[in-house]
């Protein structure tokens, strides 16, 4: 074999990738080896990490598959690059949040819940069944019906019984909660329906929904509710969803308790868009199922127990205890079916998230907290010579649990596979064989390779990245004094144990402890529900692809109010998901065209040349910019542009300052969301919710997605809100934040029922001096 050919066995090769805002870049990865990509937010990484390298691995192995599988997967298009190279088999690990149905749980999301059923079906007393008995996703049933067999060489049909045993408790449908609904949110009794008397986010009397309640025949649509016989109310309002016909056209009529249970109350209520939340938080009463108590079981299967304990004991128990539980257990019967949910239920431990319980809802998971559940099924793989593909897997780890994450990288690493990690984080960067720093800004100024080597020769690089590598933030030479104090007490949300604490106002207030201590639970908890609170959470933001930065913060509408002004015409003009929309793409841009079983192909529309508009709204003009060009801008040209002289609209000039001040100033004000990383979608959220009125300031790891460099840029933003009069709560695992707190609350001392107490409350030079806490020790170290 010549060497040419084994270097490129050892490589992954890219060439010429121009996925999003890279430049022709090209580059060789050494396989087998921990390679971390850095550089600032919206350098690149992303795109060349995930949108390129994943991607067409990923892609790839779906060509595998037959022409009929293939049209039961997405479709994913070939990103955009001349030539990819030594290309393995890669598995995302992302910081996604993992799915939001009610019915999933850190159980059901891993292999544990089905294993522990198997084992409770074959060990627990008494004995009720198969593993299905002990789900709460399986309901009983039993009926009657028609089976096909074969008589006497000749097929016949012939009727039988059959019951299905199912762990599913009947009264919450094993939901473990059950909900009571306000009716007098659902509807204005003293209107009809066609004065709009349904009170509920989206039926609106328009289109369909109209067309169904008018032509159903069951109540007069002119009559005021209020006058509806008792009959024609629960029409309304229960009747279960039945066939219709109007105008010739089949159609389904519900009644609209059955219509909200099966559209809103079915997901995951931190799901929804904020507009609907709002109402089901405000119709909606959830409450522990009384059968049950909240275990989605059915009375038989809490009922058989292994040693006193049944599945709803295990499943409620802290992991790190259930491990312990499991391990006591000696069965030679089900001795490789305990090996392997010992294994599973030690990796939850050893990978830092050993006071979860397996019965905790998945999409209550932080973004951190979801990236290692993932990573929980490839522990134990017997794999190799795969590419694992990381994004920030450091994220909501306190320093004391980086070390840990490290060990696992380097772990997978040494069993022979490739690992790709997108961070930002000096401890996980210092640990690679290999470096690529993106660069040398953001988005445009963004998109080229502006070093690869190793972690030594990066310090020397002279780069954004390898200049801030070694920051350090100093503590303050002198703390701010409180106005005053927020009171809490008997706080026992979660793990917490009775906590009191007096959290200072008019001051920065760092709240920290290790992952699971305690911290958002005393905080969401207890704080950011209050009257005058701003809680930016790391909840996702919902987009479709045509929402974008604009869109989201609420600044298109001001500048489509100024464009309408200045040319005379309506706002609705200037929205590309109305009356301006391009004819042929409808606002989209680009069109899809469907390939069936192959990927679907998006091409620029022809006929806006991807501006989106129509052709007559781009005639209009306000400062010399049409609204395409407007979109285009990017957050710093815009905040320029609508500014000053006579293009100046305050409102929207106020949005793009903040959005400046957060770090996102080299986005465009028409990228689509969905292209945001995890980070970036948080920024943009604060910036939209510090617009709203409020004294107090809750933020949830504002750090997350942040290069070195920017640290500092938010530790300014922190202090002029402080300086402006506000109290800012920050619950934050980076040191530079608590180096430059004025006061530090400590949970811990410990995660899980290890934690839940508060083990320090003082100024920052207080902790690193009595150095009492595991989070004291680690910022003595930093400050050094």
């Amino acid at each position: 074999m010549s060497k040419h050919a084994a270097d490129s066995h050892d490589l992954i090769r890219v060439h010429g990738a121009r996925e999003n805002n890279l430049k022709d870049v090209s580059i060789e990865l050494p396989k087998r080896r921990l390679t971390v990509f850095t550089g600032v937010s919206g350098s690149g990484k992303s795109s060349l990490v995930f949108s390129t390298i994943a991607a067409e691995s990923q892609r790839l192995i779906n060509e595998t598959y037959s022409a009929f599988l293939q049209g039961f997967m997405p479709s994913l298009n070939r990103p955009d690059v001349d030539l990819l190279d030594g290309l393995t088999t890669a598995i995302i690990v992302d910081q996604e949040r993992m799915g939001a149905d009610p019915r999933s749980t850190v159980g059901t999301a891993t292999d544990a819940n089905a294993m522990l059923r198997i084992l409770f079906s074959r060990l627990g007393q008494p004995h009720i069944g198969s593993s299905q008995a002990f789900s709460f996703n399986v309901a009983s049933i039993s009926g009657a019906g028609a089976v096909t067999v074969e008589k006497a060489g000749r097929t016949v049909k012939e009727r039988r019984e059959f019951s299905i045993t199912g762990g599913m408790c009947p009264r919450c449908e094993g939901r473990g909660a059950v909900n009571d609904i306000d009716l007098t949110q659902l509807y204005d009794e003293n209107k009809s329906l066609n004065e709009s008397a349904i009170t509920i986010p989206g039926y609106s009397m328009e289109g369909w929904f109209g067309r169904i309640f008018r032509g159903c025949g069951y109540f007069d649509p002119d009559k005021p509710i209020k006058r509806y016989t008792k009959r024609e109310l629960n029409d309304l309002l229960y009747r279960e969803p039945t066939k219709i016909k109007i105008e010739g056209i089949n159609l389904t009529y519900s009644g609209l308790v059955p219509s909200i249970q099966k559209s809103y109350l079915s997901k995951d209520v931190d799901a929804l868009q904020p507009h609907i939340r709002a109402f089901v938080e405000r119709a909606v009463t959830f409450t522990t199922c009384p059968d049950c108590d909240g275990t989605r079981l059915s009375e038989a299967a809490r009922s058989s127990k292994i040693k006193g304990i049944s599945i709803a004991d295990a499943c409620r128990m802290q992991i790190s205890d259930l491990a312990q539980w499991v391990a006591d257990l000696d069965e030679p019967s089900v001795a490789p079916l305990l090996k392997g949910l010992r294994h599973t239920l030690d990796s939850f431990v050893e990978i830092g998230l050993g006071y979860l319980s397996l019965e905790r809802p998945s999409g209550t998971l932080s973004g951190g907290e979801a990236q290692r559940t993932k990573m929980i099924r490839h522990l134990g793989s017997a794999l190799t010579d795969v590419t694992y593909v990381f994004d920030e897997p450091t994220i909501g780890l306190h320093p004391h649990d980086i070390r840990r994450m490290n060990d696992l990288l380097l772990q997978l690493r040494d069993k022979g596979n490739t690992v790709l990690v997108v961070e930002h984080k000096p401890e996980a960067i210092a640990i690679a064989d290999h470096v690529v720093d993106l660069g040398p800004g953001a988005g445009s100024a963004g998109g080229e390779v502006v070093f690869e080597g190793t972690v030594a020769a990066l310090r020397k690089s002279g780069t954004l990245t390898g200049r801030h590598l070694d920051d350090r933030a100093a503590l303050k030479d002198s703390v701010r004094k409180p106005s005053g104090f927020l009171p809490v007490k008997g706080a026992d949300r979660h793990n917490l144990r009775d906590v009191d604490v007096d959290i200072p106002l008019g001051v920065l207030v760092v709240v920290t402890g290790v992952a699971g201590s305690g911290k958002s639970s005393l905080i969401h908890g207890s704080v950011s529900t209050r009257d005058g609170v701003v809680a930016v959470d790391q909840s996702a933001i919902r987009g479709s692809r045509r929402s974008n930065p604009a869109t989201y913060t609420g600044m298109l509408e001001p500048i489509r109010k100024a464009f309408a002004k200045a040319n005379g015409v309506k706002p609705a003009l200037f929205s590309a998901n109305s009356e301006g929309a391009c004819p042929t793409c409808n606002g989209a841009g680009v069109i899809y065209t469907d390939l069936g079983m192959m990927a679907g192909v998006a091409t620029t529309c022809e006929l806006c040349e991807g501006k989106r508009f129509d052709a007559s709204v781009l005639e209009y003009t306000f400062g010399g910019k049409d609204i395409s060009e407007v979109l285009a801008m990017s957050v710093t040209e815009a905040e320029k542009f609508f500014g000053a002289g006579e293009s100046k609209v305050p409102q929207a000039h106020a949005v793009l300052a903040r959005l400046v001040d957060v770090g996102l100033g080299y986005l465009s004000l028409g990228q689509p969301l969905t292209t945001l990383s995890g980070g970036e979608r948080q920024r943009i959220k604060l910036a939209t919710r510090m617009g709203e009125k409020g004294g107090v300031y809750v933020l949830d790891e504002p750090t997350t997605g942040l290069h070195l460099a920017d640290v500092e840029q938010l530790l300014a933003l922190l202090d002029r809100l402080v300086d402006a009069g506000k109290s800012v709560i920050v619950i934050e695992h980076h040191q530079a934040v608590m180096a430059h707190a004025d006061w530090i609350i400590d949970l811990g001392p410990g995660a899980g029922h290890d934690g839940g107490r508060i083990v320090f409350e003082g100024t920052p030079a207080d902790l690193v001096k009595s150095r009492s806490t595991l989070t004291g020790e680690h910022l003595a170290d930093y400050v050094a």
